[in-house]
């Protein structure tokens, strides 16, 4: 069994002209964002869960609200493909939990092809989480959706 939980970046400053996309930081709503879903994320999240964020300044800040250990992996930034996701965490081949800190549209992407939905079909909010579980069964392997959380909500 693994699971993979995806969560958005949180809502970050809009980006400037001529700014670089990867320095936008969070905003003061994105912070209350991150910090209520990381509150909510370590009371659900499993022992030994590995954590993976996209290098952009948004999703590390997001990241750091949960207060554990996470790596940056370039493979995450914008613009990232599913495929690219999916390598990284080895799914389905990996056992355990792995959160994924990213962006749109590959978390939405990604959560469309596991579920068997057209690529455009699934839009992820800023600061939601989705989780998804994939399991074997007797009668064959399976992607079930475990819960999807919005920091709205909390």
């Amino acid at each position: 069994m693994m699971d993979l939980i995806l969560w958005r970046h949180a809502e970050a400053e809009e980006a400037g002209e001529g700014a670089d996309d990867l320095e936008r930081a969070l905003t003061g709503r994105g912070e209350k964002q991150a910090t209520r879903m990381a509150a909510w994320l370590d009371r659900q999240l499993p022992e030994g869960l590995r954590v993976l964020a996209s290098p952009a300044k948004r999703t590390d800040q997001t990241a750091r609200a949960l207060g554990r250990k996470f790596k940056l992996r370039a493979e995450l930034l914008p613009g990232g493909s599913p495929a690219d996701l999916l390598e990284l965490v080895q799914w389905p081949r990996q056992r355990g939990a792995v959160l994924v800190v990213g962006h749109q549209p590959m978390l939405g992407q990604t959560v469309a092809q596991l579920l068997g939905l057209q690529a455009g079909d699934c839009a992820i909010r800023k600061g939601a989480v989705w989780w998804l579980r994939h399991r074997q069964r007797p009668e064959g392997e399976e992607t079930v959706l475990m819960a999807v959380q919005s920091p709205e909500f909390l």
